[in-house]
């Protein structure tokens, strides 16, 4: 199969993006009320020249000097143009630069909120009406097949990957179609129900080894490193690693914590490794689950606990999952997390603390990041990177991508594709938002030969 080419790069929140440029608003509507007390005090301040007792002792060699300057002051400080108008002015252009950020974040806030909201309804309707899910479905799937075998030859798979929206309707309207059954919910509650029926349990955590390791240097070596703990090829039984990262006089600047995605797709009642569906299921309802349970021991066996040594999480698919919905705990628990990456994860709905700098990387024809049925906040410190890399098959679309020639051979060169390809792209941006992210991960990305990387393997107490 050949190389499918990274396209279309789309850049959305970070400084550059739609939320920073609230705050801008913000801070230029404070600048503006300093400007209008400044002027308001100045306008004060010259009321008292109209009573200068000099000025009133001149009346009397020259009255009508005396009555044109009470005059021309009394216009320049409280005319329709003067001092004190243009305060009012000022304060008032501060106050409406406050009220367009309100109304933008808004308006933003209302149009998610309006696309839940159709979602749910759509499905409510279409089960609750006699027959609607069967007439629905059979009007709907004979549609997507007619498509299917039309337009791709019969592989539904290439049609999904070519349709990944359509993931984001069905799960956006499942909550509707529940509700049709007398139980109102919403995605959140949804989310919640279904975590229930996996049980998460406690986490075994087994320290491995320690390599010299120098760790990475761009977004690039990020992602690469990323994809040698997730690859198949990797004879160790790690799912973890953190890598402490050493200046060249051998103290510790941070940590890199790489975390893979699902290894086993598993019902409820068979719970199978740390890196099974329940911790999908349970990390994006906000669980806490065996895999960050093991992220948070693995860092304090590293030693950055307490430390303010800064921590970054890259993680892939779930493993981005879970690294997002573990940054506020692990915040709380001592440790200086500062910096997030995640490819094709669907962490829209995770909220992460506003100090914390997060990079997603998603493709748009990657069908995983959909499954939470909305788009990544824009704000600050949230950069979205999307891209098109469509390879037609669903595996292919959501892997890393940091593939060799010769995959027998560890040395053989690299074939960059998917997530690493884009990584690599994005090195060389000049995006702002991308642009601050990486410029603020020095303590990440300037390792000396000091440099470590510690595996460890995470396990459900109890489960073979």
């Amino acid at each position: 199969m050949g190389i499918a080419p990274v396209t279309d790069i789309q850049v959305s929140g970070g400084v550059g993006g739609f939320r920073a440029k609230g705050e801008d608003l913000v801070a230029m509507s404070a600048l503006t009320d300093e400007v209008a007390g400044d002027t308001l005090k100045t306008a004060l301040a010259g009321h008292k020249f109209l009573a200068e007792p000099d000025v009133l002792a001149s009346a009397l060699l020259n009255p009508s000097g005396v009555a044109k300057f009470e005059a021309a002051m009394a216009l320049a400080l409280d005319g329709p143009t003067g001092l004190t108008a243009t305060s009012a002015a000022i304060g008032l252009r501060g106050d409406a630069l406050r009220a367009t950020k309100l109304a933008y974040e808004a308006a933003d806030e209302l149009a998610a909120r309006g696309l839940d909201a159709s979602r749910w309804m759509a499905g409510l309707a279409v089960a609750s009406a006699p027959g609607g899910v069967v007439a629905a479905g059979l009007a709907t799937g004979t549609a997507i097949a007619a498509d299917v075998y039309a337009n791709y030859d019969g592989d539904w798979q290439k049609w999904l990957v070519d349709h990944p929206g359509m993931v984001d309707t069905l799960i956006g309207m499942s909550p509707g179609m529940l509700s049709s059954l007398g139980v109102p919910v919403d995605l959140a509650s949804t989310l919640d129900l279904l975590a229930a029926t996996y049980a998460d349990g406690t986490a075994d955590v087994k320290y491995l080894h320690t390599y010299r390791d120098t760790g990475p240097h761009d977004l690039r070596d990020i992602l690469l490193g990323l994809d040698e703990r997730n690859s198949p090829a990797n004879k160790e039984l790690s799912n973890i690693d953190v890598r402490i990262i050493k200046d060249a006089n051998g103290n510790v600047t941070g940590y890199v914590v790489d975390v893979p995605g699902t290894k086993d797709w598993n019902a409820p009642w068979d719970p199978k490794s740390a890196n099974d569906s329940g911790v999908n299921v349970d990390a994006m309802a906000g669980n806490r689950t065996v895999l960050q349970q093991g992220i948070e021991q693995a860092l304090r066996d590293a030693g950055a606990q307490g430390t303010g040594v800064p921590v970054m999480l890259v993680g892939h698919s779930q493993g981005g999952i879970v690294a997002a919905q573990s940054t506020s705990d692990l915040v709380a628990s001592g440790y200086n997390v500062t910096h997030v990456v995640t490819a094709g994860s669907p962490v829209g709905r995770i909220e992460i603390p506003g100090n914390v700098q997060m990079l997603s990387l998603e493709n748009k024809n990657d069908i995983v990041p959909h499954l939470d049925a909305s788009d990544n906040p824009n704000t600050a410190n949230r950069t979205t990177v999307t891209f098109e890399n469509q390879t037609g098959t669903i595996g292919e679309n959501h892997s890393i991508g940091g593939y060799r020639e010769n995959p027998g051979q560890p040395q053989s060169p690299r074939v960059d594709r998917n997530y690493v390809a884009v990584a690599e792209q994005l090195d060389q941006s000049s995006d702002p938002s991308v642009r601050r992210f990486l410029d603020s991960t020095d303590a990440f990305t300037q390792g000396g030969p000091a440099s470590q990387m510690r595996t460890y393997q995470v396990t459900r107490q109890g489960v073979k």
